[in-house]
């Protein structure tokens, strides 16, 4: 038998209240989601409050400007985050149920819709408040991290996008039919701890020792740059350790590859990749 971790004995409701018929469940990934988005928050406020971290001594918000983006922020990561699950995993299906289009509570979501769906946010609240583009940028990149590790440590809460079979010693041995459809048992990839580890913790110690240790906000467009390659390289790796999600999977195609022997999550990220070294070099550069 292969050395293997069982998965621990972890639900994914923190609590359930029932008042008659009406039960109401807190979820671990609903938690990281506040969780994340308070912590972008209080980080955010935090960098502004600092005026020598930016050029000629000026933040490019206000800390009442960083909680009213807040709001857009959440609508962003939200509606963008549906629907570019909707439009890149699985369009068929919604095409056919557009009345579960807005059930979220269903699951279903895509960090690349997420991440268009700030960046469409950003541009909106810049334009309206008048705020420098880049600084502003720079400062909602070093805040998302964090939101992005406990969303990984979540799906691992929830033993969901699971890795690909191995054989290493870390290896987890997943619950469901669908998680041990490889072997008996069948033994796992943790990526969702990869995805935290890399996306999450160690691109936010990366930016934050760039911002503050080498006053990377003093050029512009820098964080940001670094932000979107970090997390475009992060995802491109891990994919190659990740279960290809199951609508793309066939008995000709058991690797999920989408275009070019890329899955579809290394097809999102592999632009960003590109688009963030540019835009990180063409900073450090002024």
């Amino acid at each position: 038998m292969l050395a293997a971790i069982p998965f621990p004995n972890l639900s994914p409701e923190i609590f359930t209240l029932s008042l008659g018929s009406f039960e109401f469940s807190l979820r671990w990934y609903a938690l990281a989601y506040i969780a994340g988005l308070g912590f972008a928050w209080a980080f955010a406020r935090w960098l502004v409050q600092r005026p020598g971290l930016w050029p000629a001594g000026q933040a490019p918000m206000t800390a009442a400007q960083v909680e009213d983006f807040m709001t857009w922020a959440v609508l962003g990561v939200v509606l963008g985050g549906r629907l570019g699950f909707v439009l890149f995993y699985q369009p068929a299906y919604y095409l056919a149920h557009p009345a579960e289009i807005l059930m979220v509570w269903q699951g279903g979501m895509a960090f690349h819709g997420g991440f268009l769906g700030v960046v469409v946010a950003a541009v909106i609240f810049v334009r309206r408040n008048g705020l420098p583009w880049l600084s502003t940028g720079d400062l909602i990149a070093i805040s998302v991290p964090i939101g992005l590790m406990l969303g990984r440590l979540a799906n691992f809460i929830n033993a969901e996008l699971w890795g690909r079979p191995t054989d290493v010693p870390w290896g987890v041995i997943f619950p469901g039919a669908a998680a041990q459809a490889c072997g008996d048992p069948c033994v796992r990839h943790p990526s969702q701890l990869y995805q935290a580890g890399l996306e999450g913790f160690a691109l936010f110690a990366v930016l934050v020792f760039v911002a503050l240790r080498l006053r990377g906000f003093h050029k512009p467009g820098l964080i940001m740059g670094l932000f979107v390659a970090g997390y475009g390289a992060a995802r491109v790796i891990v994919e190659g350790f990740r279960q290809p999600d199951a609508q793309f999977i066939t008995p000709d195609n058991p690797l999920g590859q989408v275009f070019l022997g890329l899955t579809m999550g290394q097809l999102l990220s592999v632009p960003m990749l590109l688009i963030g070294v540019s835009l990180a070099k063409w900073a450090a550069r002024r």
